[in-house]
């Protein structure tokens, strides 16, 4: 999110869902062996669908596997599961597509073993697939994908230390998703890993005003706070299009602009959905101008829940 680089995130809804349960987000489906499987050690892959088969099967290079195999090591040891993953989001886009096939699949298991876990406990499990995911430790994407809404992610040492943020009346998320890919390992790996004490200062002045600006309801602070000087400089220039598409969306009315994630996603944060809507808009049509692809659309309304069970009579799964 923007100058809350690693430590703030939100999850997202469709556009004028009045039910709050649908967006973007995975399916995983988690179940117990049948009698005659072949034992393969705690978690299996049975199936994968929607990624084009570019995702391992492999349990121990997949990221639900590995989330769901650190829960299963940890609380139940003696269990093993087979595991279906249907992706709905996608791949290396920037949305956090990693996270939400680890949140799923420790929220499927969790609840087909009946454990009850607490948010923090899953958490720390699913932080296993994201580490594989993306090489580093952090629960900006996680966190938002488990409990919804916007989080602030304090610490993860010693246990993860989560704080739910308010959400101003009105706050839209615009987003638009070129269809190229970059890959969050790489992109981490660009970053500098010694900041000059100004620009650091800078950062952290700005991640401070934007939660301040949640708390009061301001949206002109947050539209002056939400502005990242460690990770857009480097990431933008690799992201084509991203220069003209945060003009054009800040022309068209939004509080603020930046990559989601890594990118090649923008998202910006918008005043109204009617405003939303015209934002993505000017996003959309920028990207395409500037990178002669399709580009993908999405306003929703902020707060936006995060996983959940979905009752299927003889299925558990977390989405």
């Amino acid at each position: 999110m923007a100058c809350g680089f690693d430590i703030l995130g939100f999850a997202l809804r469709s556009d004028g869902d009045n039910s709050t349960t649908s967006g973007p987000g995975d399916v995983v489906t988690a179940r117990e062996p049948g009698s005659g499987s072949e034992a393969r050690g705690p978690v299996r892959i049975a199936a994968i669908a929607g990624d084009e088969g570019r995702l391992p099967l492999q349990p121990e290079r997949n990221t639900a596997a590995v989330a769901a195999t650190a829960l299963i090591e940890a609380e139940a040891p003696d269990a093993s599961v087979n595991l279906e993953i249907e992706k709905r989001m996608p791949l290396e886009s920037g949305l956090g597509s990693s996270a939400a096939s680890a949140v799923a699949a420790v929220v499927a298991v969790d609840a087909l073993l009946g454990l009850d876990l607490p948010p923090a406990a899953l958490l720390r499990y699913a932080l296993a697939g994201e580490v594989l995911a993306s090489g580093g430790a952090h629960a900006d994407n996680l966190a938002p994908s488990l409990l919804g809404g916007l989080v602030l992610v304090r610490s993860l040492d010693p246990e993860p230390d989560v704080v739910a943020l308010p959400v101003p009346e009105r706050l839209t998320c615009a987003l638009a998703r070129p269809h190229t890919q970059v890959n969050t390992r790489e992109s981490r790996a660009r970053l500098d890993r010694h900041l000059p004490l100004g620009r650091a200062v800078t950062q952290w002045g700005n991640a401070a005003a934007l939660v301040a600006s949640l708390y009061r309801n301001d949206l002109e602070l947050l539209s002056r706070s939400l502005v990242d000087v460690v990770a857009e400089p480097v990431r933008g220039p690799n992201v084509p299009g991203f220069h003209e598409a945060k003009k054009a969306a800040i022309h068209a009315g939004a509080l603020g602009c930046s990559l989601s994630g890594s990118g090649p996603a923008l998202f910006a944060l918008c005043d109204g959905l009617d405003r939303g809507r015209e934002v993505a808009t000017a996003m959309a049509t920028a990207l395409e101008d500037a990178v002669g692809v399709d580009c993908d659309r999405l306003v929703s309304p902020l707060p936006a829940p995060g996983a959940r069970v979905i009752d299927s009579g003889d299925e558990t799964q977390g989405d």
